[in-house]
């Protein structure tokens, strides 16, 4: 085979294999959004590039490195968008949906796209699961928020998961300890890399999120004092009252005084899940509060908080843990026909069981009953169905279960039925 084509760097094909543990996925977090009480909302792939620029930060690497940026045949610039967030505050405003009860829970899913260096569970399309809820200040939404996707990892059977979490305070608060990290990387910034050499002046809390290794050592591997001497009363208590939340949810956590996320919008609380089976990139989710970002985008200021994980990574510390997804076989009937007579019964059959919901494959080509059987078995089909020349005679089908192996003459009409 000579073979032309293949996947664009940084991309995969999900197969139906992986497909089925995606399905299984996002069927479980469905449910378990459902259970809090979140509704699906849909938002456009790609958006306005200011969108991102304005929302992201434009000292981040996402805004710096990793935007697909492109120009259409208008003039307009356009960006595929590399995270949720904005889109749906934009969407929140647009279609007024401020004026719904409070607070408004959504969730969604989607392909985000971030041109960066391809590596284990990240790639530069990849698909995301979150969540945004708008309209509440409450340290017990946060914990909520939080006890909803350890809720569903929960439910996948992960174990061994850390939730870290920290505070980086407000407006109020969070200027000083940013003058505090300007000083101290503008003294210490020949160890830093030139992008975090303009961090330092500009956003120098985004350094504290850098993945290079001399950034890393130069704000002192996590060792370097945190926001938490510098929160006023109401982010400490907030984080204190949070705190108190993921108890009452029995959710353990440590706080990490290191972390910030990548994102500018963040305001208070910040929150990850880990896990060691990931290699060097740990995170399978992240989240937080963004209490100023609606305000930024022309609305009323509104509190809010979200979180998104990406559907690759999770997979991947999935397989990691050796966990088996309780993966439902969908096929119910596989039909084996002998000779042309018998095949055209069996494509009016096939279309009968569909119209019950049934599941149904056969083969176009005519193949003794041996190879038929292989391929149902293949296909790991739950029953086979055979039509040959008695069965014919006798207006009857022969019903195969392929579990125990037993097998039985039925009507036509009890299959249809029953």
């Amino acid at each position: 085979m000579n073979l032309k084509y293949t996947a664009a760097r940084g991309t995969k094909d999900v197969l139906p294999e992986a497909a089925a543990k995606w399905r299984y996925i996002k069927n479980i977090a469905r449910q378990v959004f459902n259970t809090f009480g979140y509704e699906e909302i849909i938002t456009p792939m790609f958006e306005p590039t200011e969108l991102f620029t304005r929302g992201i930060g434009e000292t981040s690497d996402i805004v710096t490195k990793e935007m697909y940026n492109f120009t259409d045949k208008k003039g307009r610039n356009l960006t595929l968008r590399p995270e949720g967030t904005a889109g749906v505050v934009r969407a929140y405003l647009e279609n007024r949906l401020y004026t719904l009860p409070m607070p408004l829970k959504l969730f969604y899913t989607g392909s985000m796209f971030r041109y960066e260096r391809p590596q284990a569970g990240r790639f530069r399309e990849h698909v995301q699961v979150g969540v945004e809820v708008f309209g509440s200040k409450s340290p017990y939404l946060d914990a909520e928020v939080i006890a909803t996707v350890v809720t569903i990892f929960t439910k996948l059977g992960l174990s061994g998961l850390t939730t870290q979490l920290n505070s980086i305070g407000c407006k109020e608060c969070r200027p000083a300890y940013t003058a505090f990290l300007r000083d101290y990387f503008t003294k210490n910034s020949a160890g830093l890399c030139d992008n975090c050499k303009l961090r330092a002046e500009k956003n120098p809390l985004r350094i504290m999120d850098c993945k290079e290794e001399n950034c890393k050592k130069t704000a002192g591997g996590g060792n370097l004092p945190g926001m938490a001497s510098y929160l006023c009363v109401n982010c400490k208590t907030h984080f204190e009252e949070l705190q108190k939340g993921l108890k009452l949810l029995g959710v353990t956590y440590k706080v990490n005084e290191a972390l910030v996320r990548g994102f500018d919008y963040y305001t208070g609380t910040v929150f990850e899940v880990h896990s060691e089976k990931l290699g060097a990139q740990t995170a399978i989710m992240g989240g937080g509060r963004y209490n100023d970002l609606v305000e930024e985008f022309g609305g009323d200021k509104t509190p809010a908080v979200g979180f998104g994980f990406g559907m690759e990574r999770l997979v991947a510390v999935i397989d990691a843990l050796g966990i088996k997804l309780p993966l439902e076989n969908t096929l119910d009937y596989f039909i084996v026909h002998l000779g042309p007579e018998a095949f055209e019964k069996a494509l009016e059959l096939a279309a009968l069981l569909r119209k019950t919901g049934k599941s149904v494959k056969l083969l176009y080509e005519e193949k003794n009953i041996k190879a038929q059987m292989k391929t149902a078995d293949q296909l790991k089909a739950k029953k086979v169905i055979i039509i040959g020349e008695n069965e014919l005679k006798d207006g009857v089908l022969l019903l195969k279960d392929m579990a125990d192996g037993s097998q039985k003459r039925v009507s036509y009409e009890n299959l249809i039925q029953g």
